[in-house]
């Protein structure tokens, strides 16, 4: 009989888009694409289409818990990405979930406003986040304005991002990648630091209303990396690249706005 091989599995945590560009369904493509297995934890159904959430409806912290405690003990997975978490209660709920199952490569992007403008963390559940979230996480991965919120102060030049990568990095998170599409300029910048040492990934800026779901897709393409076994910086950087691709061929299934066209190379 042949023997059966047991395949490279990613868990994404996150919440479910129904328009199909970002959330669990963006992490999946993105998983499929690298050709690493795709399981979910879901933490909320959202009514969504390419022009914004109509509705949110969150899961309880019980479910969670128990499709955590299904999924890690028999899929085993290499890598974990962490999406909207929504609330304390459900923040709590994830923490507990990687602390019991012992979660490895374990990459957290903050996600606190969709593009459309509706609220997927509380205000209250920031601090939550960092607390207990950041020191379970070998990776968080936010934007300019979510790097802001978890730092308290505005970021203006390239000693403020500095700073707050090494404020992130001390409040628990094992390194930190500040995304920098939502700064200004022709070029964008990623700043990498793993607490040692800063990294600057610096690319042209891609002119494209595909951009929903980036973040997920950045996310959960570092993390199918780190599954297969990369280092950190080689994971950021393939993701980079390969999320860059899919901007460049970006698709448009409704009448709103485009996402990354999924299947790109790394």
């Amino acid at each position: 009989m042949p023997v059966l091989r047991r395949p490279v599995c990613a868990v994404t945590i996150a919440a479910s888009d129904s328009g199909g560009g970002a959330g669990i369904q963006a992490d999946l493509l993105t998983f499929a694409a690298h050709g690493v297995y795709g399981a979910t934890v879901l933490v909320a159904a959202t009514a969504q289409n390419t022009r914004g959430i109509r509705a949110i409806e969150p899961l309880s912290p019980s479910i969670i818990r128990e499709q955590m405690d299904a999924v890690f003990p028999d899929l085993r997975p290499s890598a974990v990405k962490i999406g909207a978490l929504l609330d304390e209660k459900r923040v709590r709920a994830v923490a507990a979930g990687l602390r019991r199952h012992r979660a490895k490569n374990v990459v957290l992007d903050p996600v606190m406003i969709a593009k459309g403008g509706t609220r997927l963390l509380s205000a209250a559940a920031v601090k939550t986040l960092a607390r207990d979230l950041f020191p379970l996480c070998d990776l968080v991965t936010p934007n300019l304005p979510e790097t802001e919120a978890l730092c308290g102060f505005r970021i203006r030049s390239d000693p403020d991002r500095r700073e707050a990568a090494r404020a992130l990095v001390a409040s628990g998170a094992g390194a930190v990648l500040i995304k920098g599409g939502h700064a200004r300029g022709v070029r964008v910048s990623d700043l990498l630091f793993d607490g040692r040492r800063f990294r600057e990934f610096v690319n042209p800026r891609i002119s494209t209303r595909a951009t929903h779901g980036t973040g997920c897709t950045l996310s959960s393409a570092i993390a199918a990396n780190l599954a297969l076994g990369l280092g950190l910086g080689e994971s950021v950087r393939r993701a980079i690249v390969f999320l860059r691709s899919g901007l460049k061929r970006g698709i448009f299934p409704g009448r709103g706005r485009g996402s990354p066209g999924p299947l790109g190379g790394s």
